[in-house]
C-alpha cells in the first residue's frame, strides 16, 4: 500500500494531518479520564506502564517490526523517542492525579509550544502558537490553590512531549510505515516495567479491561495518528495543533462532570481552534520534512 503521507501538496498533507491530530487529542484525553479511575488502586506510574505494555503488544503483533538492520543512529532515535514516551506518560498521569484534566493538558501543551516557537523563522509564525497559548490559558481559567506537585509533573510532561514531537519526525524520516513507532513503543514499555510488573498481580479482570482500552486508544491509536501526522505536516504544524489537547480536556471534563463552560472558556476554545486552523492553512509556507517513499506494511 502506498504511503499517502508522502504525496500531495503541503497544504493537503497539513489538512489531513490536522484531522489525525484532532482524533489523537480526543483519544489521549478520553483515555486519560478513563485511566484516572485506576490511580487510587494502582498508582499513576503503574497505570502508565501497564497501558504502555498493552499498546506495545498490540503494535508489535500488528506491525511485526524488524529488529536487525537498523543503524546506531536509528537505534538512538528510537530509544530517545521511546524514553520520551515513557516519561511523558508517567509525568502526565502524575499531573492528572493532582490537577484538573484541562490544566494538566495545558501544561503538556507547553512542550510543543516551545518547539513551534523555536522553529519559527519570522515573527508572524510565532504569533500562531502564541494565540494558541492565550486560548489555553483562557480554557483552564488559572487561579486558586496551586498544586505544586502537579505543576512539576506537568512541566516534566511538557519537556517529554517536546522531545516526543521532535523525535517522531526523526524516526519517521528513518523508516516508512509504523516500524520505528512500534519499536519505540516497545522500548517505552520496557523502561516502565519496574512500575508495571509489580502492579500486575493486583490488577483485577475489570481493571485489565480499562487498562487495555486505555492502552489501545490512548497509546497505540493516538501515537500512530501523531506519527502519521508529523510525517504529513511536519513537527512544527503538529506542535501547534497539539493546542487542541487542552480543548479536548475541557470538553471531556464538561461532559463527564457536567461542568458548565464560561465565556472565557468559550473564547479560549475559539482562539485555540483558530490558531490550529491558521497553522494548517499556512502550511505551504512552513518547512515540511522530506518523506520516505516506497511501500511498507503498516
Amino acid at each position: 500500500m502506498n504511503d499517502l503521507t508522502g504525496v500531495g501538496p503541503a497544504r493537503t498533507r497539513a489538512f489531513l494531518g490536522a484531522g489525525l491530530v484532532l482524533v489523537s487529542c480526543l483519544s489521549v484525553q478520553a483515555s486519560a479520564a478513563l485511566a484516572s479511575t485506576l490511580f487510587d488502586r494502582l498508582g499513576a506510574p503503574a497505570v502508565a506502564g501497564l497501558r504502555q505494555l498493552c499498546a506495545a503488544l498490540v503494535l508489535l503483533v500488528l506491525v511485526r517490526p524488524r529488529v536487525r538492520g537498523h543503524t546506531r543512529r536509528e537505534w538512538a532515535g528510537m530509544v530517545v523517542y521511546g524514553a520520551a514516551m515513557a516519561v511523558m506518560n508517567v509525568a502526565y498521569y502524575g499531573a492528572v492525579g493532582h490537577l484538573p484534566l484541562g490544566v494538566a493538558a495545558t501544561l503538556l501543551f507547553l512542550g510543543p509550544f516551545v518547539v513551534a516557537v523555536a522553529s519559527a523563522r519570522a515573527w508572524r509564525e510565532v504569533l500562531l502558537p502564541a494565540v494558541g497559548l492565550v486560548g489555553v490559558v483562557l480554557v483552564t481559567e488559572p487561579g486558586g490553590t496551586v498544586a505544586w506537585a502537579g505543576i512539576v509533573f506537568g512541566l516534566l510532561s511538557a519537556l517529554a512531549l517536546a522531545c516526543y514531537t521532535v523525535f517522531a519526525q526523526r524516526v519517521g524520516r528513518a523508516s516508512s510505515g509504523l516500524e520505528g513507532l512500534a519499536v519505540s513503543v516497545g522500548i517505552s514499555a520496557m523502561l516502565l516495567l519496574p512500575f508495571s510488573l509489580p502492579a500486575a498481580p493486583s490488577v483485577s479482570g475489570s481493571d485489565w479491561g480499562l487498562v487495555a482500552v486505555s492502552g489501545v486508544v490512548g497509546v497505540a491509536l493516538a501515537f500512530t495518528l501523531d506519527f502519521r501526522a508529523v510525517k504529513m505536516a511536519g513537527a512544527k504544524v503538529v506542535a501547534t495543533l497539539f493546542s487542541l489537547d487542552p480543548l479536548m480536556g475541557a470538553l471531556i471534563g464538561a461532559l463527564a462532570l457536567a461542568e458548565s463552560l464560561t465565556v472565557p472558556v468559550l473564547v479560549g476554545m475559539g482562539l485555540i481552534v483558530s490558531a490550529g486552523a491558521m497553522a494548517t492553512w499556512r502550511a505551504d509556507r512552513l518547512p515540511v520534512s522530506p518523506m520516505p517513499s516506497g511501500t511498507e506494511r503498516p
